[in-house]
């Protein structure tokens, strides 16, 4: 158990970063659904982690980062059908 925690956190480690660096080389948008999901899928892997290593100033941050994930999404998705809807 304790690899398999350990390798979400790595790759979760590894998914928000690849996220921002993307993001910042501007290789994706804030607005596309692979940043979006780079991130939320790494801040859950990474709230796996924390709460199992009991780090939980980190399970706050990563909590907050998902949020901000999901909301970002479903903004996306709700301008992508409304946008299909209108044309």
């Amino acid at each position: 158990m304790e690899l398999l925690i350990t390798t979400l956190g790595w790759i979760g480690s590894f998914e928000v970063i690849t996220a921002y660096a993307l993001n910042s080389y501007q290789k994706v948008k804030s607005d596309s659904i692979t940043f979006q999901v780079l991130n939320l899928t790494g801040a859950i892997f990474l709230i796996i982690n924390s709460i199992y290593k009991q780090a939980y100033p980190f399970t706050l941050i990563n909590a907050v980062w998902s949020v901000i994930a999901i909301v970002a999404l479903a903004g996306i998705i709700k301008k992508r059908t409304n946008h299909k809807k209108h044309a």
